[in-house]
């Protein structure tokens, strides 16, 4: 008897398909041998997106030194050691299984359903089923989506008052910010007030609000942002085992500033572990598509989408290329330099529109729309054009679109480089009538996964960006060792 009680939780650990009391050499190769699996899942049967420009690959967390014997216990706010994070006394202890566990299987089982689904038939689904080249792999995708709502919980840390934290803008180019924090509070399907039950864990701070109630304005002293956020973290890590569980890997930030990424260097551990859904996905500034997920900017001038959808067929589209905007950043230097005030008719740069003449009216009388970057990636002229069924033309560098790793931008938006501006009529030229309607009707077909809806409908983006985190939360696994 005594035998079977030592072996019940190896037994239990084997029939769960978990690894936390392996040898590290055993561990190593199960965690790899999954990795693996998530590899072949989006790679080899181009379920997902492994562009060079966007690589969905394998986060490899940064881990904890252990022995055969031990298990790392709760680490202390390790980010606040000035040389070695992981100094605390380690402590041998007996292993059972835990909620968390049963955590890791369910989302096991649900990347072979996601692997499984790639050479299956379309799974039915009355309100949607994503088709067409602007997937990657649409069946995997689609699984992804279905078992992201049978099983993703998301727990919202309660800490903080308003207005830094639980609150954000729903209106200019920042909505999504307060259009997310509270759209995942309210929602009653993915958000779980039981942290043990939590796939994902959210920081609900908003990076504009800390930029107009924190930081002192002109004082390029990012002091008082970095030092309320490290508080934050501070709290939650004290009061709550998670974080330091994890190292943060399994929580995530939502930005939509600019200032975004600088205040994810607070703590070191949040930008090189956690989950930063961020607009400016610039990965000259330590964006991770692997880790990280790119925010659509919607600039909701209203607060709504309403009158702002919707827009002729190509035939009735009169203007080759539309943009409007002052300088801002190098990029539309250079395409205002080459193209503004009508040196090529077809081509239509302005800084500013005649008195009179409607932007969105221009927008829906364009066949193609330039999205130059500013001073930063990210320009919510992309959602925009989407909106008003506008090709895209992106023109960036480091910029990594919203929802890369399922959909397919070459299919339905035009990249064009930096040093390709001056060529850019050839490059929309030599786009035949054929390509570009076959362009313009997948822009209608994608538009669903950009709309901001209230309350958020299937498929939408505030959906959409959950989904980005879900496929990352499948990329990892925790460990719980208490």
């Amino acid at each position: 008897m005594k035998l079977f009680l030592s072996l019940l939780p190896l037994i239990l650990v084997a029939v769960f398909g978990l690894v936390s009391i392996m040898s590290p050499e055993e561990r190593e190769k199960v965690v790899d041998l999954r990795s693996e699996a998530v590899v072949e899942m989006v790679g080899a049967d181009n379920a997902f997106n492994l562009s060079s420009s966007t690589p969905f690959l394998v986060h490899t967390i940064q881990t904890l030194p252990q022995s055969n014997e031990t298990e790392v216990v709760n680490i202390s706010k390790p980010w606040l050691n000035s040389t070695d994070p992981l100094n605390e006394t380690y402590v041998p202890h007996s292993r059972k299984l835990s909620i968390l566990d049963r955590t890791e299987a369910g989302l096991l089982q649900a990347r072979a359903a996601i692997r499984e689904a790639i050479n299956s038939s379309q799974t039915e689904d009355l309100d949607y089923v994503p088709i067409g080249p602007m997937y990657w792999n649409a069946k995997a995708f689609h699984r992804s989506y279905l078992e992201m709502e049978k099983l993703f919980k998301v727990f919202v840390y309660e800490e903080g008052e308003i207005p830094v934290f639980h609150n954000g803008p729903c209106k200019s180019i920042y909505s999504m910010e307060g259009n997310f924090i509270h759209a995942i509070e309210i929602n009653d399907k993915f958000r779980t007030r039981d942290p043990e039950k939590a796939h994902v864990f959210f920081l609900p701070f908003s990076v504009v609000m800390l930029v107009r109630f924190v930081y002192l304005r002109d004082s390029r002293d990012f002091s008082p942002i970095r030092k309320t956020v490290t508080d934050y973290i501070n709290v939650i890590s004290e009061k709550y085992p998670y974080w330091n569980r994890s190292l943060g890997a399994d929580h995530f930030m939502l930005a939509c500033h600019d200032w975004g990424p600088e205040t994810s260097f607070s703590v070191p551990y949040l930008h090189e572990n956690s989950i930063r859904v961020l607009c400016n996905a610039n990965t000259s500034e330590k964006f991770n598509p692997a880790k990280d997920v790119s925010l659509p900017e919607i600039n909701l001038q209203t607060g709504s989408i309403n009158g702002f959808l919707g827009g002729p067929s190509a035939s009735k589209r009169s203007v080759l290329a539309f943009f409007a905007g002052g300088l801002h950043g190098y990029i539309r230097s250079i395409l205002l330099e080459h193209w503004e005030n009508n040196k090529d008719p077809d081509i239509m740069v302005q800084k500013y529109l005649p008195k009179g003449v409607s932007y969105y009216e221009m927008l829906r009388k364009s066949k193609f729309c330039l999205c130059p970057s500013g001073y930063e990636v990210a320009s919510p002229r992309l959602v925009e054009a989407i909106y008003t069924g506008c090709v895209p033309v992106l023109i960036s560098d480091h910029y990594v679109p919203p929802f890369s790793d399922v959909l397919n931008w070459k299919s339905f938006s035009v990249e064009v480089s930096v040093e390709d501006i001056p060529k850019l009529k050839d490059i929309l030229m030599r786009i035949t009538p054929t390509q570009y309607i076959r362009m313009q009707r997948r822009v209608g077909q994608i538009r669903r996964h950009f709309e901001v809806h209230s309350p958020p409908k299937r498929f939408d983006v505030f959906h959409m960006i959950l989904h980005s985190v879900w496929l990352r939360r499948l990329n990892f696994r925790v460990h719980d060792d208490q």
